[in-house]
């Protein structure tokens, strides 16, 4: 039987990591959790790459390198663990770049798609968690720094704005979640909808 292939998104700060974690841990063995960029040797140099603010990348850059190490975390770590039956956890996805690149660069969403269905073979996430925080928010909680979040909050409010409108083409994937509660009550909802969509898969 196939597993269920679960993933986190949102702005930064907005908790995807700690949630993804959280959930990871609870399931024990039966899970693997992975983190966008990384998971292969490839993904994390890509990472230093794109989290180091001191060289410039063109959006363009941004959205083929995402993808470049989303072709190896896919086919080497993701669908042979899905094959095996286990929960993928996943620390953002391709739904990042659809917002990020897609959106709030405009490269356009349809774009950035078409290269990333390339690279994943055309895999989507069974269940999507958009974990929702004001920018504003967001930048008061302590975390790591990158090019991304050195913007301010001005890219932080486009990603958010193009969440939404992905969210409202494929309403059936997501589940939103209020992430300025407690990571405990953020946690409990998460496990709800993954049992529920762990019964239905088993149905």
């Amino acid at each position: 039987m196939r597993g269920l292939f679960v993933t986190f998104e949102g702005i930064d700060r907005s908790g995807k990591t700690t949630q993804a974690r959280l959930l990871a841990e609870v399931l024990g063995d039966e899970a693997l959790g992975v983190r966008e960029p990384g998971g292969t040797p490839a993904g994390e140099h890509v990472r230093d790459l794109l989290k180091d603010a001191a060289i410039p990348l063109g959006a363009e850059a941004e959205a083929l390198l995402f993808a470049a190490a989303r072709a190896e975390l896919v086919a080497g770590v993701i669908r042979p663990a899905l094959e095996e039956g286990r929960v993928v956890v996943s620390d953002r996805f391709l739904d990042s770049s659809l917002a990020y690149q897609g959106g709030a660069r405009g490269l356009g969403v349809d774009e950035v798609e078409r290269i990333n269905r390339f690279a994943t073979g055309g895999l989507v996430p069974d269940l999507t968690f958009l974990l929702e925080i004001d920018p504003a928010a967001a930048a008061e909680r302590v975390g790591e720094s990158d090019r991304f979040e050195d913007e301010g909050s001005s890219l932080q409010q486009a990603v958010l704005e193009a969440y939404e409108r992905l969210v409202a083409a494929d309403p059936g994937r997501w589940r939103r979640i209020d992430a300025t509660r407690a990571p405990s009550e953020v946690h409990a909802q998460v496990m709800a909808a993954v049992d529920a969509a762990r019964s239905g898969a088993r149905a």
